[in-house]
């Protein structure tokens, strides 16, 4: 199933959905690539129907998709699924700050968020908010092009980096969008992304976004892309000035603040505490990690080259999930930061990733990159997913497992040290590559032996110090851990 999903592009309008009597093919495919495959399983009866099926599905399919594979995969994998439990709900509701959201998902400010239409579309497709493209009295000029990626190996985005700046329309414009908005999609939530320069403009901007109906409001400290000196990331940098700019963001309205801090710093904990000393009520975070993604080797220019030029811009992506996530359990641990609410992003594309940042303490959830690289459509999978999970954990809302994970991370003196973890092969999975033994010669402890004859790796146990490289590695998910701790004190 893996290379066939592997090769789906997701087609707009696919052509394989209209062309089965039977199923959503694009929903199953879908759900597929973001890690759902247990929720559409659980919610599409399969019987039989692609058995006697000539598959007109993959006669379309522009790929060569094997999608009768991957329909009868999952039918054989569905047995072993866990079985959900009868007459159990589930809330995905949460809220910012006392206002409720339906779900935890919302856009996160970027250019998926920054006119009516979108934001409209993305509203009736399921979204609960969105974090509207930031606002400010500057006047906006972009550079073109602005984006350029770091892809992996199956072409999708590692890492995306962008030097757009904030929403090149006037403020009236912007604010006659959120009126629109609140007057068509009431239940829906409205935050009010604003940048200023000096602290007449952040008063009079949280004014403005207030009157015309956001519901939260956002502080951008932390663009990495300004042009203009003294605003975004420099503000972010500086706790002083997070601390005065959000007082005189509270000075114009009563709604609930969120700072958005940057990760172009050491310690997000001390700018996100004198945030809320200054007035705010939570703090968004990460914002984009500065980057270079790459140099053209041929005209020795960065990307993205803007008339054979470049800059350093701002970085996102499942490539960033990692230190976003650093980020988000730190301050959650903060005893300074413990009434704050955190909305998370950074590196969000499934429902486990998102699930990750509610267990690390967000207690709401900001999208950008995964939708721009596949659309709204994949909330979806997001909601189906979530809610999944907590059926089969007997969780009845979101606020239950909120930073359920946090205390498991430790300083690193806190880590016991004394004991160790072998790892078990499973040769049944094992195709006698040798990766392992490679890796673990190259880049371990030389722990792993190799028969040339069968092919078959197996472990030195004196050697082995548990580092688990060989498991990692692993291209067939052959190697486990084994359940004996051996013990040295």
């Amino acid at each position: 199933m893996e290379k066939s999903i592997r090769d789906c592009t997701l087609c707009y309008d696919a052509p394989c959905s209209k062309a089965c009597p039977e199923f959503d093919i694009e929903r199953i495919l879908r759900a597929c690539k973001f890690d759902a495959v247990e929720a559409i399983a659980a919610a599409t009866d399969f019987t039989d129907a692609c058995e006697t099926c000539e598959a007109p599905c993959m006669a379309v399919c522009s790929k060569h998709v094997n999608i009768k594979k991957v329909i009868s995969e999952i039918t054989v994998a569905k047995d072993s699924f866990d079985q959900l439990p009868e007459d159990q709900t589930v809330d995905l509701s949460c809220e910012i700050c006392g206002v409720k959201l339906e779900n935890p998902f919302l856009l996160s400010s970027s250019v998926v968020a920054s006119n009516y239409e979108m934001c409209a579309r993305a509203f009736e497709m399921g979204w609960a908010g969105a974090a509207f493209k930031t606002i400010s009295l500057m006047d906006i000029h972009e550079a073109s092009p602005r984006f350029s990626a770091y892809t992996g190996t199956d072409g999708t985005f590692a890492g995306f980096k962008n030097i757009e700046q904030l929403s090149d329309h006037s403020l009236e414009e912007n604010m006659e969008c959120f009126r629109k908005l609140k007057e068509q999609y009431p239940t829906k939530v409205i935050v009010a992304s604003i940048m200023g320069r000096n602290e007449e403009e952040w008063e009079y901007l949280s004014c403005k976004v207030t009157e015309a109906g956001a519901d939260v409001i956002e502080l951008n400290f932390s663009c990495p892309n300004m042009e203009e000196k003294g605003t975004g990331v420099d503000i972010g940098q500086d706790p002083e000035l997070v601390k005065r700019f959000t007082r005189a963001a509270r000075r114009g309205s009563p709604i609930p603040i969120l700072a958005k801090m940057t990760p172009n710093i050491t310690d997000m904990r001390v700018p996100a505490e004198a945030a809320m000393e200054g007035g705010a009520d939570g703090i968004a975070a990460i914002n984009t990690i500065k980057s270079i993604t790459g140099v053209n080797i041929d005209t020795l220019v960065a990307a993205p080259a803007v008339r054979s030029r470049s800059s350093i811009g701002g970085y996102s992506g499942r490539a960033v999930k990692p230190i976003a996530l650093r980020f988000i359990s730190e301050m959650h641990s903060d005893p300074k930061l413990k009434q704050a609410h955190i909305s998370g992003m950074g590196g969000i594309y499934t429902w486990r990733d998102a699930l990750e940042f509610l267990l690390l303490g967000a207690g709401s959830l900001q999208i950008t990159t995964a939708v721009m690289e596949y659309g709204y459509r994949i909330i979806d999978d997001l909601l189906a997913g979530l809610k999944h999970y907590m059926l089969l954990r007997y969780y009845k809302s979101v606020s239950e497992f909120i930073g359920e994970a946090t205390e498991s991370v430790v300083d690193t003196d806190q880590l016991e040290r004394d004991t160790i973890l072998f790892p078990k092969f499973h040769y049944e999975h094992c195709d006698g590559c040798g990766r392992c033994y490679i890796s673990c010669r190259d880049g371990g402890h030389q722990a792993i032996a190799f028969d040339a004859e069968t092919r078959r790796p197996s472990l030195l146990g004196k050697k082995c110090v548990g580092c688990h490289l060989c498991k990692l590695v692993c291209p067939n998910h052959a190697i486990d851990t084994a359940k004996k701790r051996i013990t040295f004190s």
